[in-house]
């Protein structure tokens, strides 16, 4: 097989340059030493790592060509890489007496600034540079600068510059890619919004402008024109994948969950198969209420995350809601297994246990969520209710004290204090307590009733009810 004869040419070129230089130091004949040929002969050792070679050869190529700005900006540069800072910027300073338009001059003494922490003589000094420079250079200079905002979370400005870029080159895609994020990031959307559409009446079929004008849409929550914006892109680019992933995003938004699908599943097509386009696609499919389906993707992203206990707490959710408590409870002991004390993870095996009829397991899985959350509502409320169903009345009435001291009095659990009265035989002071329930929060009254449905064959409570709704407004 033939080498390549381009890389083995260039081999060969600076094999005898090398060889050149080397007589030239000692002094030996040797070929005159062109200005460019030290120029390769540095970047020779720079790629090497061998910074005292490259130093000698700059120094070298300095004293052959004492007027070339470019040699004395190649050894600033190595320098630079010594971290003899206040040298660098000696030499540069040589260097733009002798021709002030080489941008590298400007580019590092940015670098030397910013690694002397000295942020403000970076930026005014890029300012100032800006307008020395026209086209391919100023754009430089205006990424350069947005760095050195990014460097010190001068974010605003970071927009800025991009936007800069992209008023003096409408196309530049490294700054149409930057934008979107930062835009993103910013909250500038309005702003991205006018600069992309003054983009796109003059490049109509620019796919980045399209992306970028969708994704400041999708910032302000309008997901309507963002999905437009977004199919402008994929047809101008019909293998864009994340025009079809963020479209996917905004359907779901708007509940559009078989669109979501459709577009999702484009992804995976166009590219490597991701756990969270599979996760998407679960969570589509399972507000569906398609719930096999929902598994089958849920459990592809877990394939591929097997240590997010979340997913298999959603694949347990689907197995939830169609009455299969079994299969339930293996995935959430499976998703507990790797994080036992997620409040989620116990409520949902309290309620499973609960439908299984196992009520002294489901009351330990609602302890365990009181625990975690002492003041979360919903743990107190399904543990209330457990005891009750399972018969465990005088329980009830010690967690629903606990539970108003760790919820603030929340009237929804004099409720549930009335009911403990009532099943307990303490007839008067449950409707004591059941008064003073409906004065606090009457709306709660049919959960009352729902918790014990058999409490309207009690005329009392009856009658309780008829004359608090006589006097006021349920």
């Amino acid at each position: 097989m033939k080498e390549n004869t381009p890389h083995r040419e260039d081999r060969d070129q600076i094999r005898e340059l090398l060889r050149q230089f080397e007589n030239l130091k000692n002094g030996r004949h040797h070929t005159f030493l062109e200005e460019e040929s030290f120029e390769k002969i540095i970047e020779y050792y720079q790629e090497k790592e061998d910074m005292s070679g490259a130093m000698e050869a700059a120094e070298t190529g300095a004293e052959q060509f004492p007027y070339s700005a470019s040699l004395l900006i190649k050894k600033a540069d190595v320098l630079l890489a010594t971290r003899r800072y206040n040298e660098v910027l000696a030499v540069l300073e040589q260097a733009e007496l002798l021709d002030s338009s080489n941008i590298n001059i400007y580019i590092l003494k940015t670098d030397v600034y910013l690694a002397l922490d000295q942020q403000e003589k970076a930026v005014s000094l890029l300012r100032d540079a800006l307008n020395l420079f026209e086209g391919e250079e100023k754009t430089e200079l205006l990424f350069e600068l947005a760095d050195v905002y990014d460097d010190y979370e001068d974010f605003d400005k970071v927009f800025d510059c991009l936007k800069m870029v992209l008023e003096e080159e409408p196309t530049n895609e490294e700054a149409l890619y930057k934008i979107c994020f930062w835009t993103d990031f910013t909250g500038r959307n309005e702003e991205s919004i006018r600069l992309h559409q003054a983009i796109i009446d003059e490049y109509p079929y620019n796919e980045l402008a399209w992306f970028n004008l969708a994704a400041a849409y999708q910032g302000l929550k309008l997901y309507e024109k963002a999905i437009d914006a977004y199919q402008y892109a994929i047809t101008i680019d019909e293998k864009f994948d994340y025009a079809y992933r963020n479209m996917g995003d905004a359907y779901i938004r708007l509940r559009k969950y078989r669109e979501a699908i459709e577009v999702l599943e484009k992804v995976n097509e166009l590219a490597k198969p991701e756990e969270v386009i599979f996760e998407a696609i679960g969570h589509c499919y399972d507000r569906l209420r398609n719930y096999a389906q929902a598994r089958i993707y849920y459990r592809k992203a877990s394939h591929m995350r097997p240590d997010d206990s979340k997913l298999y707490y959603k694949i347990a959710c689907t197995y939830f809601n169609e009455g299969q408590w079994n299969s339930c409870m293996k995935q959430l002991e499976t998703a507990m297994r790797i994080h036992r004390s997620q409040a989620e993870y116990n409520l949902l095996a309290g309620e499973c246990k609960m439908q299984m009829g196992q009520f002294k397991e489901a009351i330990q899985y609602f302890t365990n969520v009181v625990s975690v959350r002492p003041r979360s509502a919903a743990g107190w409320e399904s543990l209330l209710r457990c005891l009750y169903k399972g018969g465990y009345a005088d329980d009830v009435l010690i967690q629903a004290e606990a539970a108003l001291q760790a919820t603030g009095n929340k009237p929804l659990f004099l409720f549930y204090k009335t009911a403990a009265l009532f099943s307990t035989g303490k007839t008067k002071e449950a409707l004591l307590q059941l008064e003073t329930a409906m004065q606090q929060a009457p709306k709660l009254l049919k959960k009352f009733i729902e918790l014990h449905p058999a409490i309207l064959q009690n005329q009392q409570v009856v009658d309780l009810i008829a004359r608090y709704r006589r006097n006021k407004s349920i």
